[in-house]
């Protein structure tokens, strides 16, 4: 088995639009470096990378997978990932670890709805990015109006490296104008033959080569000047020149290939190998108290997982990347996160699926391990007396909420186990019991999300579940006071019930001065579980109610405040004085005074004025110009407020309060409108009243469903 230092391992992650061809460049690249000795195709579904069922069903990436190849000295780690952002855990995780994201633009399609997704992460991680437009050989293929959006989308710093003879059906040569030579392919592609730029293009190639040239000189004042001595570069001053301007993401290289008939993925794999940068050459990776942990195979052993595979039959498999120093099979680390010490007891590269067994991996590489027993995504372990712990991924804040329950009785907890995995398995996934609801939410990223998270339950659980739309957390107060007298009687014999108390409530807020007009014994001050406040004040004058039932007052108007008289949601901000009472000798005891204080209660809440309130979001919208209006549209029609537009690049960003009750509708027609390019992020604002008619529609639906029971 081949051993790589630092120097010699390159990560590279495949990116773009879903059918832009990241798995058939995937499925050539390991060809071409004579990992596989036979291509296989999407279709036939036999390619290395989308090896899953649910791949299979739908023609399409939905997992990162990581494959290696051996290349001229160097091994190459490719992860392929998805093209929706439904995924993007699985897109921002395999970024995360990687030196170098080659994004793939489909020549007929130009950018396109993933790209400009991929794009803004990229930007976010300044991950050193080479274009690659793809399906040259397509009947319908533009590679000028493809290069014009992607400078148009992603800047001057686009700049060609090759550009196509004969795009279309007849695709078979290539122009490179880094090296200044022109590729010709045969029908099976494969290694092509180096040939003289025909005369017919010398004229545009020279014209590219000086661009190319100028871009890169632009980048770097000592090849500037050199440039200025001489006018010219030589290519390994380009090559030098691209690899600093790559690293610092001021240029993004754009090449040319045809992924089905393996043309360019050899050029592209060699650039990979002589120009794009290794984690040692990166920016060193930073801990969360901002120390810098250098990629060096001669530091102390730490690694950091950034992916959890559950395997049938086999258990956790631990996806990795090694930050510093080397890591051996038999290796004892600890996790910084919970101090529990993990064993290594297996190494493995990968082929998609297959596990290679290694005895070690250096700083820089991936790879893989099983059964850590306390080690999840996200941990750090690190070798003994070497404490570190790295800045955790981010993973997108989920929008897409949805309501999930099993459809089988006694299978609850199965259910409980299969939602535990699947967040195990995917962090952008958040599982919340909601006691307030009496449902189970299921938070994720989109439809496409919750449609494989529906495959994995029901084929890799077993279990059959239904989803629904999730209620809605409302809140209820008043708006006015009221007060009354409620006695509580019950004789049946022996020792009966009995309690009396005389009680006003009023809407409380924290600029009301305390009441003056009863006289205040006591008082206390609750913060409610679930936001706002109750003030409950003894104002009892001359024992008519003895103190050690107050207790048990208070008792009964929280268990009314937790589910309340008009839609069983929780009520807060609410002001109460207890003012009056009676008690009985014998008959009066904790369970009357209870009952008699939440019946007080709820009598003088359907008096004063009750009031709905609604979880009102703060929604920011970021959309491409072209259908801005429309989304404003659809934002005012969702009972909504805009409340500012900004300018970002060829998107707008528009801020607006959404009530959670309009998010699900205005998810969907958001998404149809923008074609899935539309980002949403959502952060919960505050509550605030539900118009009188939907206030009366859900009173009425709440009468209902107490009616049915």
């Amino acid at each position: 088995m081949l051993q790589f230092d630092s120097k010699h391992v390159k990560n590279v992650v495949l990116l773009g639009h879903t059918n832009s061809g990241k798995t058939t460049l995937a499925e050539a690249m390991l060809f071409e470096s004579g990992i596989i000795n036979r291509r296989g195709t999407v279709e036939d579904q036999n390619t290395i990378a989308d090896y899953t069922e649910i791949e299979h069903e739908k023609g399409k990436t939905l997992f990162s997978k990581l494959v290696n190849s051996k290349w001229r000295g160097y091994k190459i780690n490719i992860l392929d990932t998805p093209g929706y952002d439904d995924l993007a855990g699985e897109i921002i995780s395999s970024m995360r670890v990687a030196e170098c994201g080659l994004l793939l633009l489909n020549s007929k399609m130009g950018v396109e709805v993933g790209t400009d997704i991929i794009w803004h992460y990229a930007h976010e991680f300044k991950l050193p990015l080479v274009l690659a437009i793809n399906q040259l050989d397509h009947e319908n293929a533009d590679f000028d109006k493809t290069v014009a959006e992607a400078k148009a989308h992603f800047g001057s710093q686009v700049v060609l490296v090759q550009y196509p003879v004969n795009q279309g059906s007849g695709f078979n040569a290539i122009i490179d104008v880094l090296n200044m030579v022109m590729y010709q392919y045969g029908p099976e592609g494969g290694k092509p033959e180096k040939l003289a730029i025909p005369d017919s293009e010398k004229q545009k190639a020279m014209q590219l080569h000086k661009e190319l040239i100028e871009t890169i000189a632009a980048n770097d004042e000592q090849l500037m000047e050199k440039y200025f001595e001489k006018e010219e570069l030589n290519e390994d001053e380009m090559k030098l020149g691209l690899h600093h301007s790559l690293i610092k993401h001021d240029i993004f290289p754009v090449f040319c290939i045809s992924a089905k008939q393996n043309m360019g993925a050899g050029r592209i794999m060699g650039f990979i190998d002589n120009v794009c940068p290794s984690a040692y050459e990166m920016p060193p990776q930073l801990t969360i108290d901002n120390r810098e942990i250098p990629c060096s195979d001669k530091g102390k052993t730490a690694i950091f997982i950034y992916k959890t595979l559950s395997e049938p039959h086999v258990g956790d498999l631990s996806f990795f990347k090694v930050l510093s120093g080397t890591v051996k099979v038999g290796d004892e680390l600890t996790n910084e996160e919970t101090g529990q010490v993990e064993k290594i007891l297996q190494l493995f590269e990968m082929e998609g699926n297959k596990r290679i067994p290694v005895d070690e991996l250096t700083a820089g590489d991936i790879g893989t391990t099983l059964k850590l027993k306390n080690t999840h995504t996200n941990n750090t372990l690190h070798e003994k007396g070497f404490p570190i712990a790295i800045l955790p991924i981010q993973f997108p804040t989920p929008t897409y909420t949805i309501a999930v329950e099993g459809t089988k009785k006694g299978e609850e907890e199965k259910l409980a186990a299969a939602l535990h995995q699947l967040v195990e398995e995917d962090p952008s996934i958040k599982i919340e019991v909601s006691a307030e609801l009496k449902q189970t939410l299921l938070h994720c990223q989109g439809e496409l999300h919750l449609a494989v998270i529906k495959w994995k339950i029901e084929n890799a659980h077993k279990l059959s579940v239904t989803f629904s739309k999730p209620k809605v957390a409302y809140r209820e107060t008043i708006q006015s006071e009221a007060e009354t007298t409620y006695r509580h009687k019950k004789q049946s014999g022996g020792a009966g019930q009995f309690g009396e108390i005389s009680m006003k409530i009023f809407p409380w807020s924290p600029e009301l001065p305390e009441p003056t007009a009863y006289s205040i014994r006591g008082k206390e001050e609750i913060n409610l579980p679930w936001g706002g406040k109750l003030m409950y004040y003894n104002c009892i004058v001359g024992g008519a109610i003895d103190t050690r039932f107050h207790p048990s007052i208070l008792k009964g108007i929280m268990e009314k405040m937790q589910e309340g008289p008009l839609t069983g949601s929780h009520v807060q901000d609410v002001g109460v004085i207890v003012y009056d009472g009676k008690m009985h000798a014998v008959d009066s005891n904790d369970l009357s005074f209870k009952i008699a204080g939440m019946m007080a209660f709820k009598e003088n809440f359907i008096k004063a004025s009750p009031q709905l309130l609604e979880p009102i979001y703060e929604v920011i919208i970021t959309t491409p110009d072209e259908i801005t209006g429309s989304v404003m549209s659809a934002i005012q029609s969702h009972r909504s407020l805009v409340e500012g537009m900004d300018a970002e690049g060829h998107f707008t960003k528009i801020k607006a309060l959404i009530p959670i009750a309009e998010m699900h509708e205005f998810l969907a027609t958001t998404r149809s409108l923008s074609q899935g390019r539309a980002k949403i992020a959502m952060e919960f604002s505050r509550y605030e009243k539900v118009p009188f008619e939907i206030q009366q529609d859900l009173i009425q639906s709440f009468k209902n469903e107490l009616q049915e029971v």
